[in-house]
């Protein structure tokens, strides 16, 4: 503490001499410019761009571009007289970096986003329990816009979460949209012991294919691209369905791929079909949850008893 009360008046007499208060005002009219540059810059592109990601992306490139350029020119405004004032600002930057730990961690967050890009503007991710569509990347913290929680299949909420980006070095992030663009998913469809279920399982092939079996085409051009750079390899990319016995029937499971946000759309689309398929076939039922009851004889005289039987020995028989 003592080293840095001594750097104070060392600071105030520099801050009093002319020059520095010369590069002051140079660097209030360097921010006004900037901005000023900026946002007439913003409103060509706003005229000039339709698509919307694309502008966005713009957007945010150019206020990089011209507040990083006012900083470059700060520092060359500013070094040459810095001599005097070093002790200060390394004690005042040491302070600085234990108070402001977080943001500084949120800033380099915000530079490995933009560097490494285990996300980008658009995609569909997942970090610690919260999901969501990248809305915004920001110098501390990214935005979502949030599906799943009470909302089923991965639909949107309507709210919008603000997470800092700190969080890229604490948690897993999952990636719907980046490498390989499709996710695999599936359909349990439980039905009867006594139902025919190889006909049931031709009816679900059927329909899994004519939705589905297109996609494979794209998908293994998508998977060609991605192992470029992941080592992602699957044998089968085609839609199938796998027979599982349960407790209370027998499980047809379909599996097939579809983009990420088709996934409630695509579902809905098989179950009608399958449930108009089912209807025409009355051999086929639905399994669902049933309980048995079994009746048994009790002595009418004494109900809570079980009944005498007459050939067992009675107390007191020889």
């Amino acid at each position: 503490m003592l080293p840095f009360l001594q750097a104070i008046p060392n600071f105030l007499h520099t801050f009093m001499d002319t020059g520095v208060h010369n590069h002051i005002i140079a660097s209030a009219v360097g921010l006004v410019l900037a901005i000023a540059l900026r946002i007439g810059t913003l409103r060509l592109i706003n005229r000039q761009i339709d698509d919307p990601r694309l502008r966005y992306i713009w957007r945010k490139w150019t206020g990089y571009v011209f507040y990083g350029l006012y900083s470059f020119a700060m520092m060359v405004v500013w070094l040459p007289d810095m001599a005097g004032i070093s002790t200060f600002l390394g004690l005042f930057a040491a302070g600085v970096t234990v108070v402001l730990r977080d943001p500084l961690v949120n800033i380099v967050g915000w530079l490995f986003i933009l560097w490494r890009q285990p996300f980008r503007m658009g995609d569909r991710i997942q970090t610690s329990e919260h999901s969501g569509d990248v809305i915004d990347i920001d110098i501390f913290q990214f935005t979502l816009m949030e599906i799943g929680h009470w909302v089923e299949s991965d639909q949107s909420t309507g709210r919008v979460l603000h997470i800092p980006n700190g969080k890229v070095f604490q948690d897993s992030i999952a990636n719907y949209s980046q490498g390989f663009q499709y996710i695999w998913h599936e359909i349990p469809v439980l039905i009867t012991f006594e139902s025919d279920w190889e006909k049931a399982k031709a009816i679900l092939f059927t329909q899994v294919n004519t939705h589905a079996k297109h996609l494979s085409a794209n998908a293994e051009e998508h998977l060609r691209q991605a192992g470029q750079k992941y080592m992602i390899s699957y044998s089968k990319l085609t839609p199938t369905v796998y027979t599982t016995v349960k407790e209370s029937g027998i499980l047809l499971t379909m599996r097939y791929l579809c983009e990420p946000r088709s996934r409630r759309g695509s579902e809905q689309f098989l179950w009608e079909n399958v449930l108009r398929e089912f209807a025409k076939n009355p051999e086929i039922s639905l399994a669902y949850p049933t309980q048995r009851f079994y009746a048994t004889a009790v002595d009418v005289a004494a109900p809570l008893l079980p009944k005498h039987n007459s050939n067992l020995p009675h107390k007191g028989d020889a």
